[in-house]
């Protein structure tokens, strides 16, 4: 059968790059996936279970920094587009390890432009987040636009923000067609426990105590994952190259009141809230301007409130 595109899918067992190939399969069953995976901790192949035995759909397992795997991937698929959700994404630990984060994040993203390159790929998309921007005071109003600076505050947000940057580079002096999206917090299913939903939900199953750094009165921006995919669809089909887009539901709410109204949910004490020592640069509030996007006739279409209702 002769496949109308072929998409190549980065860190695809992970949580965001897993439910995209899942929307996308859906969406688009005639499209041939490939995917690639490193296997980390974070990585799950179970994810995509619903998916897995899908005829269009190849994974392999590897280092999207290691070019010489890249290479041999490229050469036998020619995909036509290439999504990277590959990164290591854990602020803590690129407080600890800043060097991992930029083998993935920054040496990778350059390996995998580089194939993009050499095999003529039709669009090149980076999944960026929001965090480049740094932060915004807590009493502000205002939102991060597209032309905002960059300020990222952590090593995770500095290896974002510079994949960002090389990604706008390799399209003005090469050419590459490319674009990239920069998303707010997300939420949904295959969630690794290291994040703070499935983490609170899981210290409260098991009646253990909630960290919570500083007063808890960071402010964050969150987005269903469902919707995040369908923005990077928007984008695909209707972007404009060399763009980049914000991402953002507009839902934002401090740390402490979400982690307090999932404990209410799940008919759990607040006495399991332990106030710890705040995270080193911790960013204080994230807003982004998404009228770009929504330009593209995308919205969000999932709220916070009925996702958490879920958990009961």
């Amino acid at each position: 059968m002769e496949h109308r595109k072929k998409l190549l899918l980065t860190g695809v067992y992970g949580f965001i790059g897993a439910n995209f190939a899942i929307y996308w399969n859906n969406h688009y069953p005639d499209d041939r996936i490939i995917g690639i995976d490193k296997m980390t901790y974070a990585a799950n192949p179970a994810n995509l279970d619903s998916i897995a035995r899908h005829a269009n759909m190849t994974c392999y397992r590897g280092d999207i920094a290691d070019a010489a795997f890249v290479q041999s991937v490229f050469e036998k698929e020619r995909p036509q587009w290439v999504v990277n959700f590959a990164a290591e994404s854990h602020v803590d630990r690129s407080i600890n390890n800043p060097e991992l984060f930029i083998h993935s994040n920054v040496l990778g993203v350059s390996v995998l432009m580089d194939a993009c390159l050499r095999f003529g790929v039709n669009r090149f998309h980076q999944v960026s987040t929001d965090e480049v921007y740094g932060d915004l005071p807590l009493e502000s109003t205002s939102a991060f636009t597209e032309e905002s600076a960059l300020h990222p505050s952590s090593p995770y947000a500095a290896s974002k923000a510079s994949a960002d940057l090389l990604v706008l580079s390799y399209a003005r002096t090469y050419g590459l067609p490319i674009t990239i999206s920069r998303c707010s917090n997300n939420y949904g299913r295959f969630q690794h426990r290291e994040k703070l939903i499935p983490k609170v939900v899981d210290c409260a199953h098991r009646d253990i105590s909630i960290p919570v750094y500083g007063r808890g009165d960071n402010r964050r921006d969150w987005i269903h994952v469902d919707d995040h995919c369908t923005a990077i669809d928007y984008i695909l089909h209707k972007g404009k190259e060399n763009h980049i887009y914000n991402v953002s539901a507009h839902e934002e709410i401090n740390n402490l009141e979400l982690i307090r109204k999932i404990l209410a949910i799940l008919g759990k004490s607040d006495d399991l809230i332990t106030f710890v020592n705040d995270r080193p640069g911790h960013d204080r509030r994230y807003a982004m301007d998404t009228s770009s996007l929504e330009k593209l006739g995308w919205k969000a279409t999932r709220t916070l409130d009925d996702f958490l209702n879920t958990l009961k």
